[in-house]
């Protein structure tokens, strides 16, 4: 089990679904959280309904300033959560150039900028923690996830990559990767998602992640079992199976 009380998490992408849901599970253990995201006013909105101790620092993931500002706000922590997202469905047939790179720049460049404040103290004093989330959709190319499952593919091996080079660091790297949750952006899809979860239930399999030593989670476990599978099926047979 995790020591939280007193630590300090900087939540990034915490406004609304999933990112809110975190939020209030860690807040419930002891830790001070310090909300992030563009939304200023949805963000104290939520640190006003937390049990415990929180702050508000906007931040634009975009915008490699904003980042810098935000955190040297922040100071020094103990753990950063990535929880920043924007997604639209996007088959090739309406791909559409300025959305992929939307998608890829928020979802993943966007953690590479925080991780460039974040990263170096926490290697030099030897100590912290770093959770990236991924998606189920990122272990395999999908119908109509063209940006999307390219950033959280890009994502995840963002993370096993600093897990290879830290794991035997004080610094501990952590990956999240989620099935459907019912949120803003997945109301977007106008198809049948399979095991869809409430934030506030995938918040608690998320938390009760970081309570651990594992590196990566899929879930719910039997959807991300499917899907961790599917990569060693051969392509004529994956592609039919999920066309």
């Amino acid at each position: 089990m995790r020591d939280w009380p007193g630590k300090r998490y900087w939540l990034v992408g915490a406004s609304q679904g999933l990112g809110r849901a975190v939020a209030q599970e860690i807040s419930k253990t002891g830790a001070d959280v310090i909300l992030s995201a563009r939304s200023t006013e949805e963000l104290e909105t939520l640190s006003a309904e937390l049990p415990g101790k929180s702050e508000v620092v906007p931040v634009d993931v975009a915008d490699a300033d904003s980042v810098a500002k935000a955190a040297e706000a922040v100071g020094e922590i103990d753990g950063m959560v990535y929880l920043a997202g924007v997604y639209w469905p996007l088959g090739a047939s309406e791909f559409d150039g300025e959305k992929v790179a939307t998608m890829i720049d928020v979802n993943l460049t966007g953690a590479a900028r925080v991780l460039g404040h974040v990263l170096p103290p926490m290697v030099a004093r030897d100590k912290g923690h770093i959770v990236l989330t991924g998606s189920l959709s990122g272990f395999r190319g999908l119908p109509g996830a063209n940006g999307y499952g390219a950033s959280k593919a890009g994502i995840m091996s963002l993370a096993e990559t600093l897990y290879a080079d830290l794991r035997n660091t004080g610094v501990e790297v952590q990956l999240i990767n989620p099935g459907f949750i019912k949120t803003r952006l997945t109301d977007k899809n106008n198809f049948t998602m399979p095991f869809i979860m409430e934030p506030e239930d995938a918040a608690r399999v998320f938390v009760d992640h970081m309570q651990g030593d594992d590196f990566a989670r899929n879930f719910p476990w039997h959807f991300g079992a499917m899907f961790r599978l599917s990569q060693f099926l051969p392509d004529w047979l994956y592609y039919r199976m999920f066309r």
